[in-house]
Order: structure tokens, then C-alpha cells, then sequence
């Protein structure tokens, strides 16, 4: 009999195994045996194990970022609280958000915020998460003094999402005149409580409208936008964490994917003012097709600017100039 109760004792735990590999649950006494193994660097290491185990790229950043937001330190301090060991209400928070991570939750939407140009952005489903390639778009604009010599500068930031672009301006060049504008009330709501929150509301004016419904012709001096530009095709083959949890609106930009790129390059032949400039973030194979409805537009002054990879990513193209 004690051979047959044991054996119904290892169906049974390997059953529990099987289950929790399926649910993408963190067994507790992974993080939960003794003080040793209840230690920060001991629990990241555990986590980052798992996670590598399910796929997930960069577990070890993923976990500190969970640690980050849990512990309410900079992840960059991480390193000298190695030793902190975590009590029972930590570990299970922690062991919640690997285990959501394991699922294909983005973690930027499980903590609630992201880093962006040195800044805390809340972020969430009702908006795409930043990425560090369109931090490289607002450096571009940031570092063209031709257009911060006025006080009069007026730039509109095209399907604004969380605020992130309009708001690093705005928080960088703060002299400006600030517009920005998406057709999701959602995420026009995230927005302006990103700017309330980074001190910012009262100098941004976000609109919920089409770009061209509320802005007189020729009077904006920049015009920043990251627009959808995933070809749709390319959409459906995405990771589940971007395709089942990011609004598709922000990422899907139709058969060729420069279906909305185009009509907004359009309007920004009749909304910017002379020697004003369009920048636009676009897909890494998408440079020469840019340029060319950039010259068939009119604009002058082309250019394919790289991201920090090396690939096409900005494309800038400037009003003529008056006479």
C-alpha cells in the first residue's frame, strides 16, 4: 500500500508540474523557502530563469523592471539591495508579474509606467508603449536649433498616444506652442494625464479631431508624428506581446503600411508654414518609398535619418522657403 501512496504522490505532483506549466504559474517555493533564496538578486535570478524558459527576451531587465516599480527604487540601484530580503506580500507580487510577463503581458502595461527621455510616462492599453527608437525621433527635433530661435514655434505632435513625444518637448523647450492630437479618446486621456502628471497640462493643447479639422493652413512650424506604419500583413505575424495587448489602431498602417503616413504627409503641405518640417518615424524598409512621397508632396530637403542600430528610421522633409 505505501508503494501504490507513493506513486499517486508523483502522478500527482506531476500533474501540478504540467498544470502550472500550462497556466504560466511561478511555483511558490521558488521564491518562498528560506531567507537565502527570499533575497532580491536571488528571487531576479529565479524570475529571469523562468521567464528565458518561456521565451521571454531580456528576462533579466523584465524582472529588475517588476523590482523597480515594486520596491519603489530606480533600477539602476537594484545592485546594492541584492541582499534586501522580501516578505511574503513582495514575493507575491512579484511571483504575479513574472507569471503575467510568462503569458505575454507587456511588463511596461503590468507596472503601469515606462522611461522615456529621462522622464516616468504612464502607460497602458489605451496607448502604444514608447519605444527607445522614437526617443531618437525627438532628440532629431531637439537638436535642430534652425527651429527653437523663435518663441513663436509652434509644433503639433500627430496621433499623440501616451504624450510622450509632444510632452519631451514640451518639458525640453518649454517657450513653444504645443498641439497634440489622436482620433482615440482613450488614449488622448492617457495623455493629458501624462502631462498633468509631468507638470505640463497647461502648456499642450491635446484635441481628439482629424488634423485638418481645427488648424489654420500654413502656421505650424514642426510637425512630429509616429504614426501606424506596420504593413498589415507584417501586423499579423507580430509577437503576442505586441499583437494581443497594444492597440492595433497604433500599429496596423494598412496593406503597404504607409497608407496613413501618406495621407498625413498630405496634409502637411497645406498645415506647415514655409521652411517648416515634417518629421516622421517609419519602418527600417520603408526609406526610399518615404522620400519619394515626401518629393511628390513637394516637401524639399529629404533626408532618411538611422536609429541607434544602424536602420532607416526618420524621415524629414522641409516646406520650401519664402523668397
Amino acid at each position: 500500500m505505501e508503494q501504490v501512496a507513493k506513486g499517486r504522490k508523483y502522478k500527482d505532483i506531476r500533474k501540478r508540474i504540467a498544470f502550472l506549466a500550462q497556466h504560466h504559474t511561478i511555483p511558490a517555493r521558488y521564491m518562498t523557502t528560506s531567507d537565502t533564496t527570499k533575497t532580491l538578486g536571488n528571487i531576479l535570478t529565479l524570475g529571469a530563469d523562468y521567464l528565458e524558459k518561456n521565451g521571454v527576451e531580456n528576462a533579466r531587465v523584465v524582472c529588475e523592471l517588476l523590482a523597480e516599480r515594486l520596491l519603489d527604487r530606480p533600477r539602476l540601484e537594484l545592485g546594492l539591495q541584492f541582499e534586501l530580503v522580501l516578505n511574503e506580500k513582495q514575493l507575491g507580487a512579484m511571483r504575479r508579474g513574472v507569471s503575467r510577463v510568462a503569458a505575454g503581458e507587456p511588463v511596461q502595461y503590468i507596472t503601469g509606467q515606462t522611461g522615456f527621455m529621462g522622464h516616468t510616462f504612464k502607460v497602458d492599453s489605451r496607448a502604444l508603449i514608447p519605444r527607445p527608437e522614437t526617443e531618437g525621433l525627438v532628440e532629431l527635433i531637439l537638436k535642430d536649433e534652425t527651429l527653437w530661435k523663435s518663441d513663436a514655434t509652434t509644433v503639433v505632435d500627430i496621433g499623440t498616444g501616451s504624450g510622450c513625444i509632444v510632452i519631451s518637448l514640451a518639458l525640453a523647450k518649454p517657450n513653444a506652442i504645443y498641439t497634440g492630437v489622436d482620433v482615440s479618446p482613450d488614449a488622448m486621456a492617457l495623455a493629458k494625464e501624462n502631462a498633468t502628471q509631468l507638470g505640463v497640462a497647461n502648456k499642450i493643447n491635446f484635441t481628439c479631431a482629424e488634423l485638418a479639422d481645427f488648424i489654420e493652413p500654413e502656421t505650424i512650424s514642426i510637425i512630429v508624428a509616429n504614426l501606424p506604419y506596420i504593413p498589415t500583413a507584417e501586423y499579423e505575424q507580430l509577437p503576442v506581446h505586441i499583437k494581443d495587448h497594444e492597440p492595433r489602431g497604433a500599429l496596423d498602417g494598412g496593406p503597404t503600411g504607409l497608407d496613413i503616413v501618406a495621407s498625413i504627409i498630405d496634409d502637411a503641405t497645406i498645415l506647415l508654414a514655409p521652411a517648416g518640417k515634417l518629421f516622421l518615424e517609419i519602418g527600417e524598409d520603408q526609406g526610399e518609398a518615404t522620400k519619394s512621397l515626401l518629393s511628390d508632396a513637394g516637401f524639399t530637403n529629404i533626408t532618411v535619418a538611422k536609429d541607434l542600430p544602424g536602420k532607416d528610421r526618420y524621415a524629414i522633409g522641409s516646406m520650401a522657403s519664402p523668397h
